[in-house]
């Protein structure tokens, strides 16, 4: 079954034409890498999960602050019970951030404390995640002017706590 009526003493040679889908190609390229926008990653963080066995790791630097504790408990249900960071008790996350932002001060960049400094969250089993998320974003950062402002990049967890009797 033939898809053209061409006599075979008369065949048509087809030819391609490169140069328009070349410039066409061009044409695609240009215009993606005029219109690209580079946005910053939503919820990147710098996060170590726990690993199986706690260990001990000491710090490279001496001068490396150790890791901000932060403990959030939960109630039997899964809400937040309390947030409490190096043995004083916070109400609210906003409290959270204000307390990270005396410890780190505003000043950012290259060999600065905010650089080198890592909180470590300590969960019970049963908080929802919800919470861990508001806690996160509370120490990682603010935004100011439609502005990024980051606080704190390093941030771990330890193995969470389990419940007593679980």
């Amino acid at each position: 079954m033939r898809v053209r009526n061409v006599q075979r003493h008369g065949e048509e040679n087809i030819e391609l034409q490169m140069t328009p889908m070349i410039d066409i190609v061009f044409q695609l390229l240009v215009f993606f890498i005029m219109t690209f926008k580079i946005v910053s990653p939503e919820g990147d963080f710098n996060i170590r999960m726990p690993k199986d066995a706690p260990s001990e790791a000491r710090p490279s630097d001496p001068l490396m602050l150790p890791p901000i504790q932060v403990r959030l408990a939960a109630n039997s249900d899964g809400t937040l019970a309390g947030i409490t960071m190096g043995g004083r008790t916070l109400k609210t996350f906003g409290a959270l951030h204000l307390a990270i932002r005396e410890i780190v001060g505003d000043d950012r960049g290259p060999g600065s404390i905010a650089e080198s400094t890592e909180v470590e969250f300590d969960c019970d089993y049963q908080l929802k995640f919800e919470y861990v998320i508001q806690a996160i974003t509370a120490v990682s950062g603010y935004v100011r002017d439609n502005r990024i402002i980051k606080v704190i990049e390093k941030i771990k967890f330890k193995p969470p706590r389990r419940a007593p009797g679980g």
